[in-house]
């Protein structure tokens, strides 16, 4: 089995929605009592129907200690209980109709400035100067690049009047920590205690903020450890952003008990050690200088610190207690309450929220309703909906998100499409949220028409497809095997913007999964190795795993050998994907190498690398290297399973060793694993193998009593034995009885076709290929290779040809099995042999529409001469350079269907590409000369056959021979078959030499013929 741990396309689209919808402070311009720093970040996945994001534990359901709550009555959903008018805004708030804050005096005149400056500093110095401090800080909010923050800050510290402030110092610092440039932060925090500038709470909360916006979730709390070795207690500002940063990172728990202590006035943070931060001069940590020496030493002694009396104030606070009062700590509380699955606590902080009377916004009701329909209640959302508008808030996009992301979750497609739709009718925008959403819904079910009606709609107003989307539309595209118009979404996307490697890699394995490998490949090398760009491990991964499913195991290899060259390492997803990949193909020399290089490399084999590589020595009958890997594999620790078992039990069956199938089975039973019914139905395929009738029949029996009975495997496998013991009767019986309980599937009918065709029963092998079709049973290559292959063998070429129309109509693609199918086919139908034999060079080399010309010569011969005229067209409009079997087979079919001229075409534009006609080429010509009457063309072809200018050929010469009988020419065709038998006389006994009489014989004759024949046209092939 191929195994590939890189990013497909299912994980990225399921990664792609957890990024969901982030709801940022809205922006009313009433009531002035609303937070002005308040941010909630919400994320949800539109995929998880029991729960909101990516939850890591589910904290049991315990009302907050410390907040009355009796009188409260809480289902499994929330009941809004607003009924204070004074709650009531009589503003209608929406985060997307706020209006932006405007500077006045110069500031504007002087952004303008430094924003189109080519020299920052010259501009600084002509518009920057005496400003007041205030002015300062706009200036150095306002700009667009951490950079540019220093540059401008260095520039107001090199004016005399300039006197360093905590503001200036919080704006750079935050600047730099959404950069994650942690080597500059350190050095201006440092800075910012020589020069006696104390961090404050908004310092402490924003570092909070930007460590955990990174991913550095304990740095950012050890920020608060440092803030109370200061003496400072966390404002709510602060508070909440701790919260937060626990909750985006699944510490439900964790910052339940910072906000529940908080309110008592206790900061306990015993849990965080810092002698237990990893070091990042040894190697091991994801940040760039230790922590443990940043925080605990360096910052400790170049912090100024605060005096022994305000540390005082930290004490006091254990004594008191307060409540949040910011709209944004109860939204994030709810959120918090609400994504650990404790519905009843969120809903006790709501209720809170309206008896404290602190306002509530869109954030909060979003984060209500999305609590609420996350958890099954979407009539109890519903509702939130309509009391949201009640109090004069108005939904937003988000709202309208969160809504159709409920519906897409519950299956209800028809109201998350009304959602989507709602957007625009309440004159909101959709947002790439919105988008994304309805085009993942849509995709899902493969809905072409109404995805392209939505890209059509984005089009209009300017709005690009996001990156997240991209793999989801791929996939769709190409499972609708509409690769046209997959390859120009990709192209057109890739214009504007370079991919990340997931997003890469999940469009690669989109393509994988089809075994579509050339066009993977065309996305992993693109446009991106011209700009040297070096490739992820992931996109490698799933590239090995597209040449796998396309068995193109040589390319595999070769990847995996240059990987290195390009400066990626292979890991370990790598390794065993590709072990497998190749014990898969019997290539076990290469998979052998691999597997040491994986070893020196210091990765573990997992047990189904070694289980394929002890099945791929046991097909090969190196029962003995098989067995060497058996013991490595238990020395190395890797418990075997029964997969690894049944390949040693049907190695040895294989090869009549019964006694050692045995062995392994009892050994089996040893390490206690059960007998289950895989290992059982190889047992049955074992006897089968060493002729032991009698024992596949006392374990069939022994599966009877089993839960549920032999399975189909089991019986499908018992089937076989009797075909392989002529027992025609028992097979069919079996076989009736599966197909009376409904069980028997294709693999059933194939094999009972197999036993009538192998015991010449033709009439009963066609029946059931007959009922195959009916039933439905053709669904993929291996079904339609067996009906196929009967239909061969009993000279039924007609319905062959049909058959294999029916696979091209339901894009399914033919396989190697089918083309040998096919060229069965076509020497069974009196095709040329040197024809056939090149095409199946063609096709065993990958030329270019090689396929399309077996196909076109399947249709002809058969008597499809529609199906392979439509194709030849495909020939006559291509304007790459076409191999000569393709010509040749359009020669074929239109010389089949008496278009003569359009054969003779196909030859005149074979010649202009500089293409010499070959042995099949001229029994091609031979035919269409025939059929048209024209005797010169056949004479030339005769001429140049018997004077040695082409190799003898019993082909070419028939085609001669059919072709002068065609223009009623009997005495030339018996002339060309007199010749005939000499050259093939001649070719079996090259020492066998004509003598002059008859050589002057024939030549007399066929001068004689040549002087009798009329004005001809001439062509010259």
């Amino acid at each position: 089995m191929l195994q590939s741990h890189g990013y497909n396309s299912r994980e990225l689209r399921r990664q792609s929605l957890q990024h969901g919808v982030v709801f940022s402070r809205s922006k009313p311009s009433s009531p002035p009592h609303f937070p002005s720093r308040a941010r909630v970040f919400l994320r949800f996945n539109f995929l998880n129907h029991n729960g909101a994001g990516n939850q890591r534990c589910t904290a049991p359901s315990v009302s907050p200690s410390g907040h009355g709550s009796s009188g409260l009555r809480v289902s499994l959903g929330f009941k809004l209980q607003c009924h204070s008018k004074n709650l009531v805004s009589p503003y209608k708030i929406s985060s997307n109709r706020g209006k932006k804050n405007k500077y006045g005096g110069a500031l504007p005149s002087i952004l303008t400035s430094l924003e189109s400056g080519a020299d920052l500093e010259k501009t600084l110095t002509s518009v920057c100067e005496n400003l007041s401090p205030k002015e300062q800080t706009v200036i150095l909010k306002e700009q667009r690049s951490w950079e540019r923050v220093i540059r401008v800050f260095e520039f107001f510290k090199s004016q005399k009047e300039y006197v360093p402030n905590v503001i200036h110092y919080n704006v750079v610092l935050r600047a730099l920590g959404r950069a994650q440039r942690w080597d500059q932060l350190r050095l201006f925090w440092i800075e910012m205690a020589k020069n006696g500038v104390l961090p404050t709470n908004n310092t402490y909360g924003m570092l909070v903020d930007v460590y955990g916006k990174a991913g550095l979730v304990k740095e950012a709390l050890l920020w608060i450890k440092h803030m109370k070795l200061r003496g400072l207690f966390p404002d709510e500002v602060t508070m909440n952003t701790v919260v937060r940063v626990l909750k985006d990172a699944g510490e439900f728990d964790r910052a339940d008990r910072f906000y529940k202590d908080w309110c008592i006035g206790r900061l306990d943070l015993d849990d965080l050690d810092l002698d237990s931060m990893i070091d990042f001069e040894n190697g091991y940590s994801s940040a760039p200088v230790s922590f443990k020496q940043f925080l605990s030493s360096e910052l400790l002694r170049t912090g100024g610190r605060i005096p022994v009396s305000t540390n005082l104030g930290l004490l006091d606070r254990e004594s008191s207690t307060q409540k949040p009062r910011l709209t944004s700590t109860y939204n994030t509380l709810i959120d918090l309450y609400g994504k650990a699955g404790r519905l009843k606590d969120a809903a006790t902080v709501f209720a809170e929220m309206l008896q404290s009377g602190v306002a509530m916004d869109a954030i909060t009701f979003n984060t209500m309703i999305f609590t609420c329909g996350s958890h099954g209640n979407l009539s109890e959302a519903e509702a939130l909906l309509g009391k949201m508008e009640e109090r004069g808030i108005y939904p937003d996009t988000k709202t309208y998100n969160i809504l159709l992301s409920l519906y897409a979750n519950a299956g209800n497609i028809e109201s998350a499409l009304m959602y989507y739709r709602k957007i625009s009718k309440e004159g909101l925008s959709p947002d790439t949220v919105s988008h994304r959403a309805v085009l993942h819904i849509l995709c899902q079910r493969n809905m072409v028409q109404e995805v392209e009606a939505v890209i059509e709609e984005m089009e209009k107003f300017g709005i690009r497809i996001d990156e997240l989307s991209l793999p989801v539309l791929m996939k769709m595209y190409v499972d609708e095997g509409m690769l046209d118009r997959a390859k120009t979404l990709f192209d057109n996307f890739h214009v504007d913007s370079e991919l990340s490697s997931k997003t890469r890699a999940a469009v690669i394995d989109a393509y994988a999964e089809k075994g579509l490998w050339v066009e993977a490949e065309a996305v992993f090398y693109g446009t991106r190795d011209l700009q040297g760009r070096k490739k992820d491990v992931v996109e490698y991964n799933v590239m090995v795993k597209a040449y796998g499913k396309a068995k193109v195991y040589d390319k595999a290899f070769s990847l995996y050998k240059s990987m290195r060259h390009h400066g990626t390492w292979p890991d370990e997803c790598t390794y065993n994907s590709l072990i497998q990949m190749l014990s898969g193909g019997d290539l076990v020399d290469q998979a052998m190498e691999v597997l040491s290089e994986m070893q020196a490399a210091g990765f573990k084999p997992q047990c189904l690398t070694f289980s394929s590589l002890i099945a791929c020595y046991s097909r090969l009958g190196k029962l003995n290297d098989a067995v060497d890997i058996y013991q490595e594999m238990t020395r190395a620790g890797v418990k075997p399973n029964e997969v690894v078992y049944g390949s040693l039990i049907n190695g040895f069956a294989e090869t009549g060793q019964a006694e050692e199938a045995f062995q392994y089975f009892c050994l089996m039973q040893e390490c206690g694993l059960s007998a289950n019914k895989i290992v059982l139905t190889s047992l049955i395929k074992a006897y089968g193998k060493v002729g032991c009738l009698d024992g596949a029949k006392r374990v069939y029996e022994k599966m009877q009593d089993l839960e549920g009975g032999p399975d189909i495997i089991a019986s499908n496998s018992m089937i076989s034995v009797y075909a392989d013991f002529g027992m025609v009767s028992e097979a069919k019986i079996l076989f009736d009885y599966l197909r009376e309980k409904g069980l028997a599937d294709v693999i059933s009918h194939a094999t009972m076709m197999h036993v009538y065709q192998s015991n010449g029963m033709l009439d009963e092998a066609i029946n059931i290929a007959e009922e195959m079709r009916l039933s439905g049973f053709l669904r993929d290559c291996a079904s339609y290779n067996s009906v196929m292959a009967c239909y061969a063998w009993n000279g039924q070429l007609h319905a062959c040809g049909e058959l294999l129309h029916e696979m091209i109509t339901q894009k399914l693609l033919p396989d190697t099995e089918t083309f040998k199918v096919l060229f069965t086919v076509l020497k069974k139908g009196g095709f040329p042999i040197e024809a056939v034999t090149q095409l199946e060079s063609s096709y065993g080399l990958g030329k270019p529409y090689a396929r399309q010309a077996i196909f076109t010569c399947i249709f002809s011969s058969v008597g499809l001469h529609t199906f392979a005229l439509e194709l030849c067209e495909v020939f006559t409009k291509v304007e790459v350079p076409l191999n000569c079997f393709a010509y040749n087979a359009a020669i074929y079919a239109y010389s089949s269907t008496g278009q003569i001229d359009k054969a003779l075409n196909m030859l005149m534009k074979m010649l202009d590409q500089g293409l010499e006609p070959d042995l099949v080429t001229f029994i091609g010509l031979a035919g269409c000369y025939g059929k048209a009457g024209m005797i010169e063309g056949v004479r030339r072809i005769h001429s140049k056959l018997k004077y040695g200018e082409i190799e003898p050929s019993k082909s070419l010469y028939q085609a001669v021979i059919d072709a002068y009988n065609n223009a009623n020419r009997k005495d030339l065709a018996e002339l060309a078959y007199q010749q005939m038998k000499l050259a093939l006389e001649e070719e079996r006994h090259p020492e066998t030499k004509f003598g002059d009489d008859d050589t002057y014989e024939s030549e007399e004759c066929w001068e004689s013929v040549a002087e009798d024949e009329g004005s001809a046209s001439h062509v010259d092939p």
